[in-house]
């Protein structure tokens, strides 16, 4: 690793995140990181680390604690991947990683990117999540798997079976973090860390900063690395927006229509998904097109929702459909990122 591509004083990061760790390294290959590893890292698509990934990768990967909070496509679930990939030990066959996630949607997807960007290293991952027959768990873990993504109360349900063996676990993921707590998971995420080694890496990973989950970071992680972006240097800069007007209607999918849905996104077979909030935070960013089926209650969950389209810088569109009454909403969101939406126009095969 040469002087050049380390930056002590990370003077360009400190205008963007709050935090207490200021080494930066400025390359995937400068990151120390295994030969299959850094292939399955460029097999996937990434260039170049993100702006977060330059910061978090390194510490993560030395067994800091660390909390993180950034908007989605500023590379979070890659840092953690990443960081977890690195640090798996192939000759134990148990679980030495566990990714905790508030939805099975998001689990799922988690656990692919995982096995697409480790798929070179002769590592085992499954998700674990309901909505499937428990037995499936079971007898995957019997076989022996290394990295373990999963909603909370599945999880906890293996583990007290004693079906799930977590003495080998080195390093705890909670991705989405606060959504965890909105999904009340509080008492099964106390109940999995009080039953892990004492020594097990913590690692959090939230879009928000609720003050309940400062009070559980605070908690459980020794002397954590923070690293904490900046509401005011959010920005929607390489993302074309555009709205459309629609009338209201519903329609309720069941797990089986919704997870054949994910499976032809993932494999490119279908080019466009409409989703809830939190999986649309788990997408990649290789996705050039979000559409928004309606606005979000909250004005931040606008970035979290596309930012992930416009991820590295890439040029990217993004799509809202509106009611009348959704007008005053529009607005507002415009105020607040200070940028424009424009009605959509008839003709848009030059946009997407």
């Amino acid at each position: 690793m040469t002087a050049n591509n380390i930056e002590s004083s990370s003077y360009i990061f400190q205008d963007i995140f709050e935090n207490n760790w200021n080494e930066t390294v400025n390359t995937f290959d400068d990151m120390n990181l295994h030969e299959n590893l850094l292939r399955g890292i460029y097999g996937y698509g990434f260039e170049k680390p993100s702006m977060l990934e330059k910061l978090a990768i390194k510490p993560c990967i030395a067994g800091r604690d660390m909390f993180a909070q950034a908007y989605s496509g500023s590379g979070k679930t890659s840092s953690y991947v990443i960081s977890v990939l690195q640090r798996i030990d192939p000759e134990i066959k148990d679980c030495q990683a566990l990714i905790l996630a508030p939805t099975r949607e998001l689990a799922q997807s988690i656990n692919y990117v995982i096995s697409s960007v480790g798929q070179y290293m002769n590592i085992t991952c499954h998700a674990c999540t309901g909505g499937t027959h428990i037995h499936s768990d079971i007898e995957r873990f019997e076989k022996g798997v290394q990295i373990v993504t999963g909603t909370p109360g599945r999880v906890t349900d293996v583990i007290n079976r004693s079906k799930l063996r977590i003495d080998h676990v080195k390093m705890l993921v909670l991705e989405e973090a606060d959504e965890i707590l909105d999904h009340g998971f509080e008492e099964q995420i106390s109940g999995i860390v009080d039953k892990l080694p004492s020594s097990t890496q913590i690692v959090v990973f939230s879009a928000s900063l609720p003050a309940e989950l400062d009070k559980i970071t605070a908690k459980v992680m020794k002397d954590p690395v923070k690293i904490l972006l900046k509401s005011n240097n959010l920005t929607l800069e390489p993302i074309r927006q555009f709205y459309v007007n629609v009338e209201r209607e519903h329609q309720h999918l069941s797990q089986q229509e919704r997870d054949v849905i994910v499976q032809q996104f993932q494999t490119g077979s279908s080019q466009v998904l409409i989703t809830v909030d939190l999986f649309a935070r788990s997408i990649n960013h290789q996705v050039n097109l979000y559409i928004n089926y309606d606005l979000p209650n909250s004005m931040d969950n606008y970035i979290h929702r596309i930012g992930h389209s416009g991820a590295y810088g890439r040029k990217a569109t993004a799509i809202t459909l509106i009611t009348k009454e959704d007008q005053g909403m529009l607005r507002s969101i415009e105020k607040y990122y200070d940028t424009h939406i424009e009605e959509l126009p008839a003709d848009i095969a030059n946009l997407i």
